[in-house]
């Protein structure tokens, strides 16, 4: 499936366009083959490359498309001639009477010597190769859907662990700060102990005498 783009033609773009659409002119092909090819190549739709083609590119190629036309009929009537010649030579070595079996049973030839089962043959081919197509594009796309479904849980888990190291984060700064004020209230303590150990050793001493008066301890 080809890409949706919506940014501009380029120059190198309109000559894809030009080379693959005068080649499927001149092989015979038709230009919606040729704008497939170039949407693939450039990453576009194939209607975006007809509307490309018809508005403004062909007009800048007529002469090639006259030339890529005239080389078509060429090779139509080169194939003709051949397939002519290959009938009357075999009609020279075969008898007259057995030309038709050699064709394959049911066969029928076209004007350019193509054969009807050849071109049922062909369809078939290309139905297998559409159903194989699509049965790689569903395996892809239920394969995006998982890597998809995969990246919102990884993303739900990475925003919860998030959160959890938030967690963390804070209640670590809260409890270096609690350790913290608890350092600073055992130093205040040790200090006020030591002050009053201070205050009680200079405190002076009294004792009373035999008369009742206090007396002073040195």
């Amino acid at each position: 499936m080809s890409a949706i783009r919506q940014d501009a033609w380029t120059d190198e773009d309109d000559l894809i366009l030009a080379e693959v659409t005068l080649r499927h002119i001149r092989e015979g092909s038709t230009q919606l083959m040729a704008f497939e090819e170039v949407g693939e190549r450039i990453g576009r739709t194939a209607a975006a490359c007809g509307f490309r083609w018809n508005s403004f590119v062909r007009k800048k190629y007529e002469a090639a498309i006259q030339i890529a036309k005239a080389q078509r009929q060429k090779r139509s009537h080169g194939k003709k001639t051949a397939s002519a010649v290959t009938v009357q030579a075999l009609s020279t070595v075969l008898p007259q009477e057995t030309p038709e079996p050699m064709l394959g049973k049911g066969e029928e030839y076209g004007e350019e010597g193509i054969s009807i089962d050849s071109v049922i043959r062909y369809l078939r081919h290309l139905k297998g190769a559409f159903q194989e197509l699509t049965r790689q594009t569903k395996l892809l796309e239920r394969e995006v859907i998982m890597n998809r479904e995969e990246l919102r849980r990884l993303r739900d888990e990475n925003e919860r662990l998030g959160k959890q190291v938030n967690h963390a984060e804070t209640d670590y700064r809260v409890v270096n700060d609690d350790y913290k004020a608890l350092l600073q209230i055992m130093d205040r303590a040790r200090k006020l102990a030591f002050l009053t150990e201070e205050d009680e050793e200079s405190k002076s001493r009294f004792k009373m005498d035999a008369n009742g008066n206090l007396e002073r301890i040195e």
